[in-house]
């Protein structure tokens, strides 16, 4: 989970109509035993939940229920009356049937694997053969209309929390306080949305087209950072899948293939639901810690689709910051064989720790489906169609609107979050804690009377061995989320090489259906420009290479640079870029210990130490299944679980502003994530290049050394800057989290929910000897031999520890060959923290 969003949260917790029926307690049996996985419903209806690990339940109805029936296979079903309308803390105890003494089924154990001596793993596989002729996946296009409610619930609400001063004049947002029906924990509303939309989608092409038809939320206008959020938190998923991808974890199925070696399945029941005789299975996880569900379903007995489905996330499972995750799915029967989706609710406990008395946040979403229409072509191109233009009609219907076209109604509860929130936002406490979770979620202080911001102030200190002390100041203009140009500018001071340095730059989008853009800037600072293989003419940008506080040698090998940029760039397919610009740089070195000196004729010394260059570049990038949101000049990204291409062809040419070099350079890299299912996440990348010409130090290819204490993907721990040196290359980096799978398996780790990441990471080059000659002047005392990884692939891995205390990574690395290397450092220790699921 990204920083800022996490950030965003953590301040949102800093700041009543009721149900009829509430039932809370435990069952047990006779030996005062738990009694985990038991039903307990209201008699005379269909509303019930079963019992958790320790025999704990919660129920509630907005109806009145003068009884409860508790029944578990192998005992008495017990009837318990309910003479108040609240009634918390019960204790039940169920007996055993005599004449059944000897088919009492005991859930708490192992099950068998086999489906000769166990009935649910017949039904199960069962549900493996039909599950492709079930669901949307038999027809060649479908169409339906989606209804979907996202609501963010501040929860456990007690006197402390009322009475505290954070609350201090805004004590009229608690007549909202209700009760959970999933949890019994009391909550309050502080955020919801609404939205309908229209889904078509074609199995031929495999293609999906959604088209938002309005959107209504609690009253704050720049929101969408929560929704895309959401949107990518409780993405879509298919509970016939063999993994579900949650908080980017994959989590096993209990309808999954691989199922019977994860869980344990009992037949538990069986009754008409609409008509239709269902089985009900129980499934709970056969190991602790690691990403599994508890639960059941019900199962048609001829089709084998699933009626109804409830998943609770084990409390064991290895992820953080989540407390609490619950799924229910309702399927509908259209026809004696067509079972589809009707209704999905998805609830989530956000916490920083996972203790039952923890305050947290509710985050809720309940979808609806209906009117269903299968088999209508449409044109290909329509599911390529994406919609450009803002429509304010769309974040503006009337009331009208959203009683014709919600498919469920608000209730009481939900209907009070729009008039508490509009009176909230009056208020001038309120308003600061909301501007604080705002900076601290995009890292600029905003000043809209101005349409300024000013930021970004994670950027504000640096440091490095010829700056020293780096102090930053900067901002943009911000007129909304969606401007459509945007200029953005900083100055910076050293305080030991006692220099200014700064940068401007300016961006228009002219055309937002083809996102024709100008872009341009100027930019005068001191760079770390051997951090990366492929440099960057971004006018802003700046390594953590470059103002790096500690690391494990001298940072002297920095570059004074002074480059302008002019460029377009247009995405005539979606999620294809093209850019051409151009860049006229002068580099040269900041430090006196760091040569970038070359034999230059046409120097009265024969030796010129700065060099003035013109560089035209065609770049194609390519970023298939990135999901976008906003019409701006920028836009956001929603997810990350996409494959990232990029080519480019750079030309220097001295006939151009009175330039040094003629040259051509050819560069490609391809990023690609790969989630293996419960195996974990495997991030891959490869880089190529090749320069045609020759050219001196400053504008060959660095193999990016790290001679920091972080971990830094794509650069090379155990590498010292300008250690390598070339002018064709390629390089390859595999990094691999087992998302806790592994330490799972250890007795004596597995309760510490640690995630293991093994990497390994190469690089082979090459470098001319005209190349290597034009830098070697042997003149300046701070030239240093360049050295290419030519006779063998240079190599270095590591194994990483992450999830220590949720937020630390260590990584473990070691130098694998070249270890003659004057310095070379044989193994390192670097780390870096984050805010993950």
């Amino acid at each position: 989970m990204k920083l800022k969003l996490l950030l965003f949260f953590i301040a949102i917790t800093l700041f009543s109509g009721n149900a009829q029926t509430k039932v809370s307690g435990h069952v047990f049996d006779e030996g005062n035993t738990p009694i985990p996985f038991a039903n307990v419903m209201f008699k005379g209806s269909t509303i019930g939940t079963i019992t958790n690990e320790d025999g704990k339940f919660y129920l509630e109805s907005d109806e009145n229920w003068e009884a409860l029936l508790v029944s578990f296979v192998g005992y008495k079903t017990l009837e318990i009356p309910l003479p108040k309308r609240i009634n918390y803390e019960l204790k039940f105890t169920l007996q055993e049937e005599e004449e059944s003494l000897d088919e009492v089924l005991i859930v708490t154990g192992k099950q068998s694997k086999k489906a000769s001596e166990n009935p649910a793993i017949r039904i199960l596989k069962k549900i493996w053969e039909r599950k492709r002729e079930n669901g949307l996946s038999q027809f060649d296009q479908y169409e339906y209309d989606q209804y979907e409610k996202v609501e963010f619930d501040l929860n456990t609400i007690d006197s402390s929390l009322i009475k505290s001063k954070l609350f201090k004049g805004m004590e009229f947002v608690f007549e909202e306080v209700d009760t959970s029906n999933v949890t019994g924990k009391t909550y309050l509303p502080i955020f919801l949305n609404e939205s309908v939309k229209k889904i078509s989608g074609d199995n031929i092409i495999n293609k999906e087209h959604e088209d938002l038809k309005g959107n209504k939320n609690s009253g704050f206008s720049n929101n969408q950072i929560i929704i895309d959020f959401i949107d990518d938190l409780y993405s879509e998923y298919n509970v016939y899948d063999n993994y579900l991808k949650f908080f980017d974890k994959s989590f096993v199925s209990p309808l999954s293939r691989t199922g019977v070696q994860t869980y344990n399945y009992v037949l538990s029941d069986s009754a008409f639901i609409d008509n239709k005789w269902c089985y009900n299975i129980i499934y709970y996880p056969r190991r602790k810690n690691e990403l599994t569900f508890k639960g059941d379903f019900w199962v048609n007995d001829s089709t084998y689709a699933i009626k109804e489905i409830n998943l609770q996330a084990s409390k064991s499972a290895n992820i953080n910051w989540v407390k609490e995750i619950y799924i229910e799915q309702e399927f509908e029967v259209l026809n004696d064989s067509l079972f589809l989706i009707k209704r999905d609710y998805f609830l989530s406990d956000f916490s920083m720790n996972k203790k039952e008395d923890s305050r947290g946040i509710y985050g809720k979403r309940t979808t609806i489906y209906d009117n269903y229409k299968f088999n209508q072509p449409k044109d290909p191109k329509f599911y390529d169609k994406v919609v450009y233009n803002y429509e304010a009609d769309v974040y503006n219907r009337e009331d009208e609107f959203w009683q014709n076209n919600r498919l469920e109604e608000l209730n009481k509860d939900e209907q009070g979050v729009y008039k508490m929130l509009d009176t909230l936002k009056t208020v001038k406490k309120f308003k600061r804690i909301y501007n604080l979770g705002s900076i601290l979620a995009s890292g600029y202080i905003e000043f809209p009377s101005l349409n300024l911001d000013y930021g970004p102030i994670f950027s504000t200190f640096g440091y490095n061995e010829v700056e020293g002390i780096r102090l930053r100041t900067g901002g943009r203009t911000y007129f909304g989320p969606n401007d459509l140009w945007r200029i953005e500018g900083f100055l910076a001071y050293g305080f030991k090489d006692d220099k200014f340095k700064y940068g401007i730059s300016g961006k228009w989008l002219l055309d937002k259906k083809s996102r024709f853009t100008i872009f341009g800037g100027d930019r005068r600072d001191i760079e770390q420009i051997g951090a990366s293989l492929t440099s960057s003419t971004d006018v802003l940008g700046r390594s953590l290479a470059s103002s790096s506080i500690i690391g494990t040698g001298s940072n002297d090998k920095l570059t004074n640079i002074h480059l302008t940029n002019l460029g377009i760039s247009i995405e005539p397919i979606r999620n294809f870029e093209v850019r051409i610009d151009g860049t006229y740089k002068t580099l040269r070195s900041a430090s006196p210990t760091f040569s970038l000196d070359y034999n230059d004729p046409e120097s009265p010394t024969g030796v010129s130490s700065e060099i003035n260059q013109f560089e035209s570049r065609l770049s194609l990038s390519y970023f298939p299944k990135r999901e976008m949101t906003g019409f701006g000049v920028e836009r956001r990204e929603k997810n990350d679980n996409f494959a990232r291409l990029f080519a480019q062809v750079s030309h220097g040419s001295k006939d151009m502003f009175n330039s040094d070099f003629d040259y051509t350079k050819i560069q490609f890299s391809y990023i690609q994530p790969w989630q293996l299912g419960g195996f974990g996440r495997l991030t891959t990348s490869i880089e190529a290049g090749k320069t045609f010409g020759e050219v001196p130090l400053a504008l060959l290819n660095v193999v990016p050394g790290n001679q920091t204490y972080f971990s830094i993907y794509n650069t090379f721990s155990q590498l010292d800057f300008y250690e390598f040196v070339t002018d064709t290359y390629s390089s390859m980096h595999f990094e691999h989290n087992f998302n806790g799978r592994l330490f799972s398996r250890i007795p004596f780790l597995k309760k510490y929910n640690l995630r293991a990441i093994l990497s390994l990471r190469g690089v082979w080059g090459e470098l001319s000897d005209e190349n290597r000659a034009l830098s070697t002047t042997g003149l300046n005392p701070a030239e240093f031999p360049l050295i290419a990884p030519d006779t063998r692939m240079y190599y270095e891995y590591s194994f990483g520890v992450a999830n220590i205390f949720k937020v630390l990574r260590l990584d473990f690395n070691f130098r694998g060959n070249y270890l003659d290397n004057p310095d070379a450092r044989r193994f390192g220790i670097t780390g870096s923290f984050g805010f993950y699921f």
